[in-house]
């Protein structure tokens, strides 16, 4: 009887210390989280009802060299770190910004794609607003996706702006173009891809932006194996030039 009680014990930690890696390509699937909202990096086409953009095809690479396919599981800004630490998904790619307070909690991997902060505006008012100060009035509406890094921005340094929170974070250029609100704080990437789109927006501080940054990919704690794999990915997909050709594909500034 103990031998068997011994037997059992050795097989339930066996499995408990397959990796994550190891269980991705046992189950044949990675989860890969995704707001599906900030375009050009990950956004779903109501249209087709899938998900286009640089982070999306950085994942359908990712999965190829995994040898695995791709569940997507929805999740929002608000709920990203705690969908992230219940371990809803394996991992998320949708211009998730690297920071100090994200790698305390998770775990982030190497950056893949530089980024910053800039505004998006109408048109007519390129000579308005070139400054945070020029912003920073009561009579200027700023408005943003809830709990992202943009809205933390436009908290810490638009204190007295009127501050306007919307959802989803892809309708909010739409709004800015029709004079519902001012100014988006927002990424240079996503502020140059709506600039292309739509003729009636500016972004004339695309290329001085307010701070610096990385994109990178946010795991739960528990998978450094996985993580070691993705950075390894990325290094990869800098050196073959896959990167460059995504930036070049999706990317207009």
């Amino acid at each position: 009887m103990q031998k068997v009680l011994f037997f059992l014990l050795l097989l339930a930690t066996s499995a408990n210390a397959a990796t994550t890696l190891e269980q991705i390509k046992q189950r044949g699937f990675i989860k890969v989280g995704t707001t599906g909202d900030y375009a050009p990096q990950s956004w779903l086409n109501p249209a087709t009802g899938f998900y286009e953009g640089f982070d999306t095809e950085l994942t359908e690479d990712l999965a190829k060299s995994l040898g695995v396919e791709i569940k997507y599981i929805p999740t929002s800004w608000p709920n990203l770190m705690n969908d992230t630490l219940e371990e809803k998904f394996d991992l998320a790619i949708c211009g998730i910004t690297i920071t100090q307070a994200r790698k305390e909690k998770a775990l982030m991997s190497i950056g893949y794609l530089g980024n910053g902060k800039t505004i998006l505006i109408r048109q007519e008012d390129t000579d308005k607003y070139k400054t945070l100060d020029d912003i920073n009035k009561p009579e200027v509406r700023v408005m943003e996706n809830p709990g992202g890094q943009n809205e933390k921005f436009a908290r810490e340094y638009l204190k007295n702006a009127t501050l306007i929170i919307h959802s989803p974070n892809d309708e909010i250029p739409e709004l800015i173009a029709r004079g519902e609100a001012d100014v988006m704080i927002t990424e240079i990437l996503e502020a140059g891809y709506y600039v292309k789109k739509d003729s009636r927006l500016a972004a004339p501080l695309i290329k001085s932006p307010f701070n610096h940054g990385e994109l990178g990919v946010l795991l739960p704690k528990g998978s450094e194996d996985l993580l070691e794999f993705v950075n390894e990915f990325i290094l990869q997909e800098k050196d073959s030039g896959r990167l460059e050709f995504l930036s070049k594909k999706y990317i207009y500034m």
